[in-house]
């Protein structure tokens, strides 16, 4: 795990200047910033340099001349700096709309905690941090009315529409394909490379299937099996997916580390308090807190017996994975016929397609084989 996060700019009266960092006790000297500031002077580029100054291990990520904040982590020797570029692009951005009013000083131990995960993420945990972030959430979004697009019109159209702070487009797609949500490829006679969406996120609740299927087996006492049923049944009546209900769930559930870690026991078991203490082991500080997200999100339901043990049992749970993207054929037969786009780009397009089509078939399979 990480060692501790700094906040820090330069400042040509005093030179480096520490705005924030965690913990308190963190140390971390001047002439370690300046190397950190100096490397970054001479690539002259914004995002993530990586370097080792004496015994730390350092990955660095710089937002830009415009509104220039380093973004230090200080990681252990054996800990691999690139695995956190994805998550120091991330949370930069949190910083950078929290930034004017110092609203994103409350959330250093958040953020650190987040970005301490992401090298171990799984794929529900990173899908979510993905479309939770309202720059990633714009290029999905325009993918998904034209399936393709140019990077330099991309860049130049994103810097139209968002104003709220830094963003590096270049660190963005990055991760995007990394997570095979699109694909960057060149076509002749086309002035700048494609982005490609490939593959789209899928997200909705779910009723909690085997846990009702056998509520008494995974800790709930048997006179309440009956109004356990009713109680998810009455929520799914009245459910209607919605993209607004889908953010919250990912940004104060999924994308949370210590609420995640409760949503997982509730997956398995219907838990006491006594059982979720237990969780202190795995970093989860906060067990009321996380429960009142979960409650305040109507993903558990509360059962009290006559001795007053409260015991906790999903009301509804969350799905989401990529999905491959049918109806864009749909979009490629229109833009053909009104031609908006040329057919080579057309093609491209459809190769593409197929490509991840059958990759994604073949994983399928293998899996099942496993």
């Amino acid at each position: 795990m990480p060692i501790g996060l700094v906040i820090m700019r330069w400042d040509i009266k005093v030179s480096t200047e520490i705005l924030a960092k965690y913990p308190e006790e963190l140390i971390i000297g001047d002439e370690t910033l300046m190397q950190i500031y100096a490397a970054h002077e001479y690539t002259g580029e914004p995002g993530m340099i990586s370097l080792l100054v004496g015994p730390l291990n350092i990955a660095s990520y710089y937002t830009g001349r415009d509104k220039p904040l380093y973004i230090i982590l200080l990681l252990n020797l054996d800990e691999d700096a690139d695995t956190f570029e994805g998550g120091l692009s991330d949370i930069s951005r949190v910083i950078f709309q929290n930034f004017e009013d110092n609203a994103y000083l409350d959330m250093i131990p958040f953020l650190f905690q987040r970005l301490s995960t992401y090298p171990n993420l799984n794929e529900e945990q990173s899908l979510a941090i993905t479309y939770v972030d309202n720059v990633n959430r714009l290029i999905i979004n325009r993918l998904r009315e034209e399936g393709v697009i140019t990077k330099s019109e991309l860049k130049i159209w994103l810097k139209d529409q968002y104003r709220e702070g830094f963003f590096d487009v270049d660190a963005i797609l990055m991760e995007l394909i990394k997570k095979e949500i699109v694909k960057e490829t060149s076509v002749k006679g086309m002035p700048s490379e494609l982005i490609f969406l490939i593959n789209d996120l899928f997200m909705l609740r779910k009723p909690p299937i085997n846990l009702l299927k056998n509520s008494v087996e995974h800790g709930l006492p048997e006179n309440f099996s009956e109004e356990y049923n009713v109680a998810v049944k009455k929520f799914f009546e009245k459910y209607r997916p919605s993209d607004n209900d889908n953010l919250k769930i990912l940004d104060e559930v999924i994308a949370d580390p210590q609420v995640y870690e409760i949503l997982k026991l509730l997956r398995i078991s219907v838990v006491t308090k006594n059982v979720l203490e237990k969780l202190r082991k795995k970093g989860v500080d906060d067990i009321d807190g996380g429960l009142k997200k979960l409650w305040d999100n109507q993903l558990i339901h509360v059962f009290q017996d006559n001795k007053g043990n409260e015991y906790y049992a999903l009301l509804s749970d969350f799905y989401t994975s990529l999905m491959y993207p049918k109806y864009i054929v749909n979009t490629i037969i229109h833009q053909y016929s009104v031609k908006s786009k040329s057919n080579a780009v057309l093609i491209e397009y459809l190769n593409v397609l197929d490509d991840n089509y059958r990759s994604t078939k073949l994983k399928t399979e293998k899996i099942e084989e496993d």
